[in-house]
């Protein structure tokens, strides 16, 4: 069976704990899109850990965990990732890790442009996390990228280096008044990282389309949310790459092949990390609360996130795109504090009532129109059946997914793999 696992909203859903909890007993792990600009959090028996770049299944044992060529690979992070791991114990070789000769490296010098080029948007800038996502996206699209596969021709590699240094130094000379480059640095960093994740590289297309043909099953993991998509997103304030299942099949290489299952993670209250429109943002007291009660710091960042209760407008808009066949609800633990919880049922507009999601300016002038729902005052942290939850958690489950219209059939209640309550699928 192949299945993904996706963002409905903006990110930072709880991804990486629902693929550490659904990989047992698959065969491969799959990061189709994205680089080391979000992170998953997985908490289990080891520990706390945090990924940037690998495939939160790296932490099961037994389990294949491959980086698609629709990535963009920070050589130096993902070194770094791959030795803070071996020091924890978890063993990361090329048997269970492999990594797309196609996919995309990401030099330091479009860290370097990433973050000339917020500074020179000033107040207007896009909230980027300054790691190269987008310029090497870009350098991709404009054919000007190196791929993971030419680290195994030195030779050749230097020649296409030489050329592309002189074509990106015409920007950082022209547009941002930075020195020119040099190719000798890079050349050098290419050396120095690359060549020890040369044994992970290979065709992953074909070793996943072998897995196919066996019928293994193969989970594909999502970076990000529906609504950071680079077309179905709150654009510009987006990513730069396809966040959405239908592209799974695609970022890891199998492009003929089309998933059996989608499964949506969305969190029980609104989160976002950057900059952008988020009609449900609450400020003062009551989000430090909220943001403090949930840990709400980015996982790639530290960024505080904004807060806010949960969006059914953006959340329903979410589930469309993403084609989910059913839903995961992390964190509705945090909420057990709340007298009465609020809902955005709906937007207005103008004066207009909508329950619609919109695109660019309309979505800035959404204001949310809430329904509140009673609390239940009590921890659930140790509940693992849905009856052992409190009514009114159960209620405000109920709720959220008559206004989705999409089972939930995974709850989480806390951080811990075990965590979680799983509830009938219809």
């Amino acid at each position: 069976m192949l299945r993904a696992i996706v963002g409905i909203n903006w990110g930072d859903e709880g991804k990486g704990r629902m693929v550490d909890l659904l990989s047992s007993g698959c065969k491969a792990v799959v990061r189709y899109q994205g680089g080391n600009n979000a992170g998953h959090t997985v908490v289990n028996e080891r520990g706390r850990f945090v990924l940037n770049l690998l495939p939160s299944g790296i932490l099961r044992e037994g389990v294949v965990n491959v980086m698609g060529p629709g990535m963009v690979i920070d050589l130096e992070h993902l070194w770094g990732e791959i030795v803070r791991l071996r020091e924890a114990g978890v063993a990361v070789t090329p048997e269970n890790l492999k990594i797309s000769d196609r996919a995309v490296i990401c030099p330091p010098y479009d860290r370097q442009q990433d973050i000339l080029e917020e500074e020179r948007l000033g107040a207007a800038a896009y909230g980027s996390t300054r790691r190269g996502i987008a310029p090497v996206y870009g350098d991709k699209y404009l054919k000007k990228a190196l791929r993971m596969g030419e680290l195994a021709d030195p030779d050749a590699l230097s020649r296409r280096l030489q050329d592309i240094v002189r074509w990106k130094s015409l920007t950082f000379t022209g547009v941002y008044g930075a020195p020119p480059l040099t190719p000798q640095p890079v050349w050098e960093w290419l050396m120095h990282f690359g060549q020890p994740l040369l044994p992970f590289v290979c065709d992953t297309g074909r070793y996943l389309d072998e897995l196919a043909r066996r019928r293994d099953d193969i989970l594909f993991e999502a970076q990000l949310g529906a609504l950071r998509d680079i077309d179905y997103g709150i654009y510009p304030y987006t990513s730069s790459s396809s966040t959405l299942a239908a592209y799974a099949p695609i970022g890891a290489g199998v492009p003929g092949r089309q998933l059996d299952r989608v499964i949506g993670v969305l969190k029980a209250y609104s989160t976002c990390v950057g900059e952008g429109p988020f009609p449900v943002e609450l400020l003062g007291e009551a989000g430090d609360a909220l943001r403090q009660s949930g840990g709400e710091y980015g996982a790639a960042t530290g960024r505080p996130r904004r807060v806010g209760p949960f969006d059914a407008v953006a959340s329903r808009y979410g589930v469309r795109v993403q084609g989910a066949h059913e839903l995961a609800l992390t964190k509705l633990d945090v909420l057990s504090d709340l007298a009465e919880i609020p809902v955005c049922t709906a937007y207005r507009i103008d004066g207009r009532e909508t329950a619609d999601f919109p695109m660019g300016s309309a979505l800035d002038r959404a204001e949310p129109v809430y329904t509140a729902l009673p609390g239940w005052n009590r921890p659930i942290g140790h509940c693992r059946r849905l009856e052992e939850l409190p009514p009114q958690a159960i209620a405000y489950v109920d709720f959220i997914e008559r206004l989705m219209g999409c089972p939930i059939t995974y709850l989480s209640v806390g951080p811990e793999r075990e965590q979680y309550i799983e509830r009938g699928r219809s």
